[in-house]
């Protein structure tokens, strides 16, 4: 009997090393089942990390790349369309309108001499040209013997502004003792040189954020034919101050 249980204890020492064998599996399989699972969530949690910073960089990017065309457009706008161009004026034509002589060769004391002149300003922006007052200044051997105002105006963009100015000589300023040898030798050869200088100040505006000041000046030296009271010779000069 004591054989048998000697026997006996190997057998069931031998059944409880099977029992905790198979006790044991489940655990290490549960075990490597919950670290092969936050294996994935890390994997699951990196992936969207990547996909949400190539989202922000393309979003940075269209950001960027929108600012620059942007930017781009502006400046072909500015130094374009936009571009403040220099306005023109021009003498078209001038006339003698009164001249009052005797025997057609001898001026008149105290008469006026007046001369119509046609004058345009031509306006190439996108905006108008304002102008202001202009003055239109007569001389005679460097004395002045005239002067005449033309109201504010505006020349539309694109378009072509015409003044017509009238502007009187005094033919007592004519006569003055230091232009008489002159004077009479003038007439005597039946042509009257006088010297016009118009000044028209303005501004171009666009957009009100682009504005830039602008000054005409148009200088003129006509000959009269004191005969047939007609214009012998005009020759005129321009010039854009910015």
């Amino acid at each position: 009997m004591a054989e048998k249980k000697e026997q006996a204890r190997p057998l069931a020492q031998a059944t409880d090393r099977l029992s905790s064998g198979d006790e044991a599996r489940p655990l290490a399989q549960a075990t490597d089942r919950l670290s092969s699972g936050d294996g994935d969530v890390e994997a699951t949690l990196r992936k969207q990390k990547t996909r949400r910073k190539r989202c922000m960089i393309k979003c940075c990017g269209c950001i960027v790349a929108s600012v620059l065309i942007l930017v781009a457009v502006i400046l072909i706008l500015i130094f374009t369309v936009f571009r403040v161009k220099d306005p023109t004026v021009k003498m078209n034509r001038i006339s003698v309108t009164r001249l009052e002589l005797i025997n057609r060769m001898t001026l008149v004391f105290g008469v006026n001499m007046s001369l119509a002149a046609d004058v345009s300003v031509k306006n190439p922006n996108v905006a108008s040209f304002k102008y202001k007052n202009t003055t239109t200044t007569l001389f005679y051997r460097d004395m002045v013997v005239g002067e005449v105002q033309t109201p504010p105006g505006k020349a539309k963009a694109r378009r072509t502004m015409h003044l017509n100015v009238t502007a009187d000589i005094v033919v007592d300023r004519l006569m003055s003792q230091s232009n008489v040898p002159d004077l009479l030798a003038d007439v005597r050869s039946g042509l009257l040189t006088v010297g016009t200088y118009s000044i028209i100040p303005g501004r171009v505006k666009m957009l009100s954020i682009i504005s830039k000041h602008v000054v005409l000046r148009l200088n003129c030296t006509v000959t009269v034919n004191i005969s047939s009271l007609t214009i012998q010779d005009l020759d005129c000069k321009r010039k854009v101050s910015l």
